[in-house]
C-alpha cells in the first residue's frame, strides 16, 4: 500500500475494536466519538497533506518504489538532511508545533533504529533476530503508512522503591513465554497519540541496572491486542465551540494515556529486544538516535515558536503596545528563534555519517535544545499572558458578535488600536488563550517540559556528555592565559 489518504486512515481505525478508555466511558469509535474525533480528523489531515504536497512529503520506496512519506527516509547526505528538513517544517505547521506526536515523530524514530545495525543487533549479533523483525516492521510501518504510539516510562508509584525493579511488578516487564510469544504485564506510560494509533510500540528509555532482563524489552503490537489497555486523560477538546474561536483546543488534541498490559501476548516476530539487556541499555546510548529525532522536534518546536512570536506581535498591535517592557519580551521570543534555527542548520550541516552508513544531524549542537526548549516555552507562554493580560479574558465569541446589537458595542467599546475592529481584536486574544491559557494549553505547557526528560536531567546529560571535550578546551584557555602571565 502506498501513502494513505486521511479516509484511508479513518477506515482503519474505524475497522478496529481497541480497548480506549475516557472517563468511566469505554470508547467504541474514537472516529464518532465528540471529544475524540477532532483529533482524529487532524491526524486525517496530516495524511492528506502528503498528497497535497508530494515534492516536499513523498519519496519512492528504496525497494518498491511506492511513494512513502518523507519522514521515513534514511538519509545518506546533507542534502538528504535538508529535503526532509522542509517535510518535517511543513508538517509541523499543521498545527503551528503544537502537537507534537503526528506519525512523522516514530517514523523518523524507526527510520534511525533501522538503519542502527551495529548497536540494535549487538555485539556478535547476539540480537541479530530482533534486529531482523525491527527491520522487517520498519519496512511494514513506511508501506502501510501506519500512525504508531509509544510508551516508554515506568509509572511512579514510590520513588523510595521505585528503582529496585527485581521487587516491583508495576512496570511492564515478560511473565511467561509459549512456543511463538512471550506473555507480558504491567504499565508504561506516556501513550501519546494512543486513540489515533494503529500500532502500540515499546523501546528503550533509560538503561537498566543488572538483573533486569525481563524489564528489557522492545517490541510492536496491533492496537486491537487483547489485554491492552489504554486509560486517557480527560480530553482537551472544547465540543461545540467554533474552530475560529479555538483553532487549537478544538482540533488539535493528540491524547495521552496510561497504557496497561493485561497478560498481553506478543508474537516473536514482534520482538526487537527479549531480555538482552547490553543491547537494551546501548540502543540509546551514544548512538543516532537523539540528534535524529531532534532534527524533527527541532523543527516542530522552531515553527511553535515563530507562531507564538507573530501572535505576541499581534497582541501588542491589538492595543497598540510599544512599551519597552513588551518589545523587550518580543525580543527575548526572537531570541529564542534565532538560536534555535541555528541549532538546526549547524547540526544539518556538520552532520555525522555512522557505521552503518546513515548521516545523520551532529548532537553536539542539537543536544542543548532538549534543555533550552522545556524552559523557553514556558517562559513563552508566561509571557503571551503578560501581553495579553485581562485582555485574553475580555474577548467576545465570533457567535456572539454576529448579533448586531454585541457587534455594535464591542465596535464601540472593544475595538482594536488602528482602526482594527472588534472582530479581528477578539480573534487575535481568543487563539492567544487557546494557544497558553486554556486546558489543552496548559496539558502542552507540560507536554513541552517533559517530552525529552526534563531540562534539569538534560543539562546533567550534557556535562557528563560532552565534559571531557569542553574541559580540554577550557583548559588549553586557561593553560595559554597562565603561561602568558608568568612569562611577564
Amino acid at each position: 500500500m502506498p501513502a494513505r489518504h486521511g479516509r484511508e486512515y479513518l477506515n482503519g481505525l474505524k475497522a478496529t475494536s481497541r480497548e480506549i478508555w475516557l472517563g468511566g466511558e469505554r470508547v467504541e469509535s474514537v472516529v464518532d466519538h465528540p471529544a475524540l474525533a477532532p483529533g482524529a480528523q487532524a491526524i486525517a489531515a496530516y495524511y492528506d497533506l502528503q498528497h497535497q504536497y508530494p515534492d516536499e512529503l513523498l519519496i519512492d520506496d528504496p525497494e518498491t518504489g511506492e511513494p512513502i512519506n518523507i519522514t521515513h527516509m534514511q538519509p545518506r547526505s546533507i542534502e538528504d538532511l535538508r529535503r526532509r528538513h522542509v517535510g518535517l517544517q511543513r508538517i509541523s505547521e499543521l498545527s503551528m508545533g503544537v502537537m507534537g506526536r503526528t506519525p512523522d515523530y516514530m517514523n523518523v524514530t524507526f527510520a534511525g533504529f533501522a538503519d542502527d545495525r551495529t548497536r540494535w543487533a549487538g555485539p556478535n549479533e547476539a540480537n541479530a533476530e530482533g534486529y531482523e523483525n525491527l527491520v522487517s516492521f520498519q519496512k511494514r510501518l513506511r508501506r502501510d503508512d501506519l500512525s504508531l504510539t509509544h510508551t516508554i516510562i515506568n509509572p511512579t508509584v514510590d520513588k523510595a522503591t521505585d528503582s529496585n525493579l527485581a521487587a516491583n511488578p508495576v512496570p511492564l516487564h515478560k511473565v511467561g513465554e509459549t512456543a511463538d510469544s512471550i506473555i507480558v504485564r504491567g504499565a508504561k506510560l506516556l501513550a501519546t497519540l494512543a486513540p489515533y494509533a494503529d500500532e502500540q510500540t515499546v523501546y528503550p528509555s533509560a538503561p537498566l541496572p543488572p538483573g533486569s532482563e525481563p524489564y528489557a524489552l522492545s517490541f510492536t503490537l496491533p492496537m486491537a491486542t487483547p489485554g491492552l489497555v489504554f486509560l486517557c486523560r480527560d480530553s482537551g477538546i472544547r465540543a461545540g465551540v467554533r474552530a475560529v474561536d479555538a483553532p487549537f483546543s478544538t482540533r488539535f488534541d493528540e491524547q495521552d494515556a496510561l497504557c496497561i498490559f493485561d497478560n498481553v501476548e506478543v508474537p516473536k516476530r514482534n520482538i526487537f529486544i527479549d531480555g538482552n539487556l547490553d543491547v537494551y541499555n546501548k540502543v540509546m546510548g551514544k548512538s543516532m538516535w537523539w540528534p535524529n529525532i531532534m532534527q524533527q522536534t527541532t523543527i516542530r518546536g522552531l515553527t511553535k515558536l515563530e507562531f507564538a512570536y507573530g501572535l505576541l506581535v499581534r497582541l501588542a498591535e491589538a492595543v497598540n503596545d510599544t512599551s519597552e517592557r513588551t518589545n523587550e519580551m518580543l525580543g527575548e521570543v526572537y531570541s529564542f528563534i534565532e538560536v534555535t534555527r541555528n541549532a538546526i542548520l549547524l547540526s544539518e550541516a556538520n552532520a555525522t555519517k555512522w557505521e552503518d552508513g546513515g548521516v545523520y544531524p551532529e548532537a553536539r549542537a542539537l543536544h542543548p535544545m532538549r534543555a533550552f526548549l522545556p524552559d523557553w516555552f514556558t517562559r513563552v507562554n508566561d509571557i503571551i499572558k503578560t501581553v495579553g493580560s485581562h485582555n485574553l479574558l475580555a474577548a467576545a465569541s465570533s457567535e456572539a458578535l454576529e448579533n448586531p446589537r454585541i457587534n455594535a458595542l464591542m465596535n464601540e467599546f472593544q475595538p482594536g488600536a488602528n482602526g482594527m475592529c472588534a472582530k479581528d481584536r477578539s480573534s487575535v486574544y481568543r487563539i492567544a488563550w487557546d494557544f497558553a491559557g486554556s486546558l489543552l494549553g496548559s496539558r502542552n505547557e507540560l507536554y513541552e517540559r517533559n517530552y525529552l526528560t526534563s531540562a534539569r536531567t538534560n543539562r546533567m546529560n550534557f556535562h557528563r556528555t560532552y565534559s571531557e571535550l569542553n574541559r580540554q578546551r577550557g583548559a588549553q584557555l586557561v593553560d595559554k592565559l597562565l603561561a602568558d602571565a608568568r612569562g611577564r
